[in-house]
């Protein structure tokens, strides 16, 4: 090695001619020729001794891994007032509705707070009027019924809070929902608006007072809950049937039903269509409902002895026993009912 450092330091001190030498020439001076060795060696033992990643050359491979390098994000997220505010924006309207309904049930004063803010009950009934059109024909889409049931969903917050339920029902605000609850259209849009449209009357109805039950009845509340009973989604018919049952709870709902004969026998018919469907498409939650009612009706005396006919067979003879299997309460009322028609008690 140190021939050959030498042999390089005679090249470099060499005076550098004008002409080229070729150092493949024969004639070319033992300082080119031992040049041309050290040039031509072997250079895969030199890079085998480089390291085989060199840190300065390639970067952490996990910096250049999305999964464990994440941007902090220092923003906070935006306050229910904010949100509020953001429906008073049309371009942010979408956005906020559905994160006010993630949030509704974490900000008990919500319904308060709605109220009280300016213009944001007028926002909620504007939105639900734009959707009239799409009703009848029914040209309603799944966007627009997920946005609408998010409307409703927060309208829902309103009509269950006592500090806000007897506004609700002076500004005759549950008006503005029966056009959703009317449907007929048995497709998924509209069948999700009649459910949720039906959940905001449920909560109205589910803290029960003599002044809800009388404002619902003065609207024909009655009619619309039957038509839902009788021809929509399982779950519509349980919601539209226990808005029934709290009602007759009411002695003003009761004597509502009872004092008319076509009122009891509209309501006994439905409550027996829905029996005979449960044979096929049992339901333990709408069965508890249905039985509910008709021991609600038994309380009267003319609806009791109605009842001895006109109750369904297949809940005497143990034909949906099946679909109460889990169910001790439902079980026990339904034999209380059957005593009770029967003279029993």
């Amino acid at each position: 090695m140190a021939r050959i450092l030498s042999a390089v330091q005679s090249f470099l001190s060499v005076q550098v001619r004008p002409n080229i030498v070729d150092i493949n020439s024969s004639s070319s001076t033992p300082h080119y020729r031992l040049l041309k060795k050290f040039v031509s060696m072997d250079c895969s033992k030199m890079a085998s001794q480089q390291p085989q990643n060199p840190s300065f050359l390639v970067p952490n491979a996990s910096s250049l891994n999305p999964i464990s390098y994440q941007p902090r994000n220092t923003a906070k997220p935006p306050s229910v007032e904010q949100l509020l505010l953001n429906l008073t924006k049309p371009d942010l309207r979408e956005n906020a509705l559905i994160a006010i309904s993630k949030k509704k049930d974490t900000f008990p004063d919500l319904a308060l707070l709605m109220w009280n803010s300016f213009g944001i009950i007028a926002i909620l009934l504007q939105e639900i009027i734009s959707i009239y059109p799409a009703l009848s024909p029914p040209t309603l889409t799944q966007a627009a019924s997920n946005r609408m049931c998010n409307v409703l969903g927060l309208l829902q917050c309103a009509a269950s809070h006592s500090g806000t339920k007897i506004k609700f029902l002076n500004a005759q605000l549950p008006l503005y929902l029966y056009p959703l609850i009317n449907t007929t259209i048995r497709s998924r849009p509209f069948e999700n608006i009649r459910l949720t449209s039906l959940g905001v009357i449920g909560a109205l109805v589910k803290d029960a007072n003599t002044e809800v039950i009388t404002f619902l009845l003065s609207t024909e509340i009655i009619p619309l809950c039957l038509r839902t009973m009788e021809m929509g989604g399982e779950l519509s018919q349980t919601v539209a049937t226990f808005v029934v049952q709290k009602i007759i709870v009411d002695d003003v709902g009761l004597g509502y039903i009872c004092t008319s004969p076509d009122r009891f026998y509209a309501l006994s018919r439905c409550l027996g269509t829905m029996v005979a469907s449960l044979v096929h498409q049992p339901s333990a939650r709408l069965l508890k409902n249905i039985i509910r009612c008709y021991q609600r009706l038994s309380d009267n005396p003319r609806a009791s002895l109605a009842l001895r006919a006109g109750l369904p067979n297949m809940l005497r003879d143990g034909t949906l026993s099946n679909c109460l299997r889990e169910d001790e309460l439902a079980k026990n009322l339904l034999k209380q009912l059957i005593d009770k028609i029967s003279g029993g008690n």
